[in-house]
């Protein structure tokens, strides 16, 4: 049987979703606890694998396992063996061909920046700072250069995996909120560090370091040796992942404070 959860988490102590021999991980964490309720050893695979300090409100994992539990034992059962940090929200029966990670139509992301003179106090490990001035409608103006097909080399990682640097991105919005800029991405899939390498370059033009027209030339020089600043983990979250309708797994409804 196969079976698809959502789940949740604040990745503050974690060295992010993936196994690591000498850190704890979330996918540890849940594998321990799923594992207790289908006393036999469980591994998960998941959507997308968040970095050190990253946050999910709406990661999606799947797991096969020949133990018969009702639906309430993945999700109630499992989430009493869990740190309070993080928890399963939604527990389903899935095909045996839906995949987590390949059945994916897209990913989305929120970046959280907290725009005023002084740092955060509470919640300081959940949003980023930034004390500068920023120009959300010219963070804006050039996210909407980057739409498209392209290939974002100057957005990835040096250590980025992938076999291509090819990706599809439909969404990148700014909108300000008061003291709050939120950052909206969602594109087919992203490279490694891609998200928090595209809000780095904004924040450069949202200070008025660089000039709007910046973002496009970045993209089309691929160099990522003259791209903006990565920025800080703490303000991302993966907040859905969405599928094929017909394996009925629904992103869960927004859950932040912005």
């Amino acid at each position: 049987m196969r079976i698809a959860l959502s789940v949740e988490y604040d990745g503050s102590a974690y060295c992010g979703w993936q196994l690591q021999a000498h850190s704890p991980s979330v996918q540890a964490v849940l594998e321990q606890a799923l594992a207790g309720i289908a006393c036999e050893p469980i591994r998960v695979v998941a959507a997308g694998r968040t970095d050190t300090g990253v946050h999910a409100l709406g990661q999606v994992v799947h797991f096969d396992t020949t133990a018969e539990r009702p639906q309430r034992a993945w999700l109630r059962g499992a989430n009493t063996r869990l740190p309070g940090d993080v928890r399963i929200v939604a527990a389903q029966p899935v095909a045996d061909d839906f995949h987590a990670r390949f059945s994916a139509l897209s990913r989305a992301y929120r970046y959280l920046i907290l725009n005023r003179p002084q740092a955060p106090a509470v919640g300081h490990a959940r949003v980023a700072w930034e004390p500068r001035p920023l120009d959300a409608q010219a963070m804006h103006a050039a996210a909407q250069s980057l739409l498209g097909e392209h290939d974002f080399s100057a957005f990835r990682a040096a250590a980025c995996q992938s076999r291509s640097p090819w990706r599809n991105l439909v969404q990148l919005d700014v909108r300000r909120h008061g003291p709050w800029l939120v950052i909206d991405a969602k594109a087919n899939a992203f490279l490694h560090h891609m998200v928090r390498n595209l809000v780095g370059t904004l924040l450069d033009i949202g200070t008025g370091d660089q000039p709007v027209e910046w973002a496009s030339q970045l993209l089309a020089g691929r160099d990522r040796t003259q791209a903006g600043r990565t920025a800080p983990a703490a303000g991302l979250y993966l907040t859905a992942v969405q599928y094929p309708p017909h394996y009925g797994v629904e992103p869960p409804p927004p859950l932040l404070p912005v």
